[in-house]
C-alpha cells in the first residue's frame, strides 16, 4: 500500500514544525534514503528521508510557514504496481482530503472528515498567502540556474514577497541568506509590504515586517520563562589572561591546528565542574540532577537566533579535540543542520561576546541548566601587582549567572575561583 509521509517527532520536546521546502516534486522517483523535505523546528532544519523507493505521487502540504503538528500527512509515496486509487485510499484511511493538485488543495476548504482525524492537518491549514509563493517557485526543485538560498531565506522571501532571482547572496558560494532578503525588502523589493503601507498612511514606510521564525518564538518563550521563574544571581571576577594568551600563541604555532581563547575557556569550565561538581547540576521539580560528565554548551549566533550545541564529556577531551568539535558544530549550527541530540541537554552554557569588544555582561540561564558563564573581551588594563607596582595586564571579565534554587552563593564562588585559577595557570588545561 502507498506510504504516507508524515511530520516526524524530531526531538523529545518538539511539538511540530514548518515545512521549509520539498526536495522532491510530484512524479519524481525516490530511492531509499533520499531526502524528501526539510522541516524547520524551533532549533534546526531537519531532513525527512524516504524509507523505501518509489514515486512521490502526491504533495499534500506545500512548503510554507504554517505550523504543523507531529504526524501531519505531508505527502504520499507510491510503490511499483500501485495506482492513483491506492494513493487516494491511503489518504482516505488517514482522514486526509484528496485533491487533484497539492497547491489547489492547500487553498480549498477542508471537508469535515479531515478535522476528525487527530494529528492530521489538511492542506487547507496552510495560509492562503503561502500557496501562491509555493506554486510560483517550487521549493527544492533542483532546476538548473535556480538561486541558491537557505531555507530560512526562502521562507522570509515568500512572506515579504521578495523575488530571490534579483537578490545577490552574501553567504558561501553566493548563497542567499536571511540578511540578504531583509536588505532587498528594505530597498523596496517587498511589494506586498509597500502596498500595505500605502493603504495605511499611519504605517511607517521605512519599516519592514519580519514574521517570527520557530526558533525566534522558542527563544523568546524560553528566555522569558527563565527570567521570570528562575531566581538568578550573579558573580563577576576579572581573570588575568597574559599566561593563557602567550600559551595559545605557542599552541597555535606548534600544534596540529589553531585553537581559540574560547576553546581554552570551554575546557577550563569543564575542569572547574569536575573540581566543584555541586555546580554540575540541573533543577527538576522533585530532585536535583547531578551530571556524571561536564557537557558544555557553546552559544552560537545563527541567522534565526541563538543555538547551543553541546560538547559531551568536555573534561575528557584534549584542547585540540575540543577546538575541532566546536568549529564543526558551530558551522553546522549556522546552517541549521544540527541533529536534535547535538543541541539537547548540557551541564552549563558558555556565552562569549569578547570578539565583539564587549567588556562584560550578564547572560540568562538556559533551563534546566543551573548556570551560564558570560565571557567578555580580553583587554589591557592597569593592574596593581602584589608589590604595589602598577602594570598593564591583559584582563578578561566573566560573570556567572546561577540558579539559586540549585546552587548556593558560596558554591558558585568556589566554582568561579576554580575557573579563574585554571585560566591564570593555563598549563593545567593542557594536562
Amino acid at each position: 500500500m502507498a506510504e504516507l509521509i508524515k511530520l516526524p517527532a524530531v526531538a523529545a520536546d518538539s511539538a511540530g514544525g514548518a515545512l521549509a521546502q520539498w526536495l522532491k516534486q510530484e512524479g519524481d522517483t525516490v530511492r531509499a534514503g533520499d531526502g524528501l523535505a526539510e522541516i524547520e523546528t524551533d532549533k534546526a532544519i531537519v531532513e525527512i528521508n524516504a524509507e523505501q523507493g518509489g514515486v512521490l505521487a502526491r504533495i499534500v502540504v506545500p512548503a510554507g510557514p504554517a505550523q504543523l503538528a507531529v504526524n501531519t500527512v505531508l505527502g504520499v509515496i507510491r510503490f511499483a504496481g500501485e495506482s492513483d486509487a491506492d494513493v487516494a485510499r491511503a489518504l482516505a484511511e488517514a482522514g486526509t482530503a484528496v485533491a487533484p493538485q497539492a497547491p489547489t488543495a492547500a487553498q480549498s476548504p477542508a471537508p469535515a472528515a479531515t478535522a476528525a482525524a487527530p494529528g492530521v492537518v489538511a492542506p487547507a491549514t496552510a495560509p492562503a498567502s503561502a500557496a501562491p509563493a509555493s506554486s510560483a517557485e517550487p521549493a527544492g526543485s533542483g532546476e538548473p540556474g535556480r538561486q541558491l538560498a537557505s531555507p530560512l531565506a526562502r521562507r522570509i522571501a515568500r512572506e515579504l514577497g521578495v523575488d530571490l532571482a534579483g537578490v545577490s547572496g552574501s553567504g558561501p558560494r553566493g548563497r542567499v541568506v536571511k540578511r540578504d532578503v531583509e536588505h532587498a525588502a528594505a530597498r523596496g523589493a517587498a511589494a506586498p509590504a509597500a502596498s500595505r503601507n500605502a493603504a495605511n498612511p499611519a504605517a511607517n514606510p521605512a519599516a519592514t515586517r519580519l514574521p517570527h521564525s520557530n526558533m525566534r518564538r522558542t527563544i523568546a518563550r524560553r528566555l522569558t520563562e527563565s527570567k521570570q521563574a528562575v531566581p538568578h544571581f550573579y558573580l563577576t571576577v576579572d581573570c588575568r589572561m597574559d599566561a593563557l594568551l602567550d600559551l595559545r600563541e605557542q599552541v597555535c604555532r606548534q600544534g596540529p591546528r589553531k585553537v581559540s581563547v574560547n576553546d581554552f575557556i570551554v575546557k577550563a569550565a569543564a575542569l572547574a565542574l569536575v573540581e566543584v561538581p555541586e555546580v554540575n547540576v540541573s533543577w527538576e521539580p522533585d530532585a536535583l540532577l547531578r551530571h556524571a560528565s561536564a557537557d558544555i554548551c557553546v552559544a552560537v549566533a545563527t541567522e534565526g537566533g541563538l543555538t547551543t550545541p553541546v560538547l559531551r564529556n568536555a573534561e575528557r577531551k584534549s584542547l585540540v579535540e575540543l577546538a575541532g568539535e566546536i568549529a564543526e558544530l558551530a558551522g553546522r549550527a549556522r546552517e541549521q543542520r544540527l541533529r536534535p541530540e547535538e543541541y539537547s541537554g548540557g551541564s552549563m552554557t558558555i556565552s562569549n561576546l569578547g570578539m565583539y569588544g564587549v567588556r562584560e555582561f550578564a547572560a540568562i540561564i538556559n533551563p534546566p541548566q543551573a548556570a551560564i558563564l558570560a565571557v567578555g573581551a580580553a583587554e589591557r588594563r592597569a593592574v596593581v601587582d602584589d608589590d604595589g607596582a602598577v602594570t598593564a595586564a591583559r584582563m578578561m571579565t566573566v560573570t556567572l549567572s546561577a540558579d539559586h534554587r540549585a546552587v548556593d552563593g558560596a558554591v558558585a564562588a568556589r566554582w568561579l575561583a576554580a575557573f579563574r585559577q585554571l585560566v591564570e595557570a593555563p598549563l593545567r588545561i593542557l594536562l
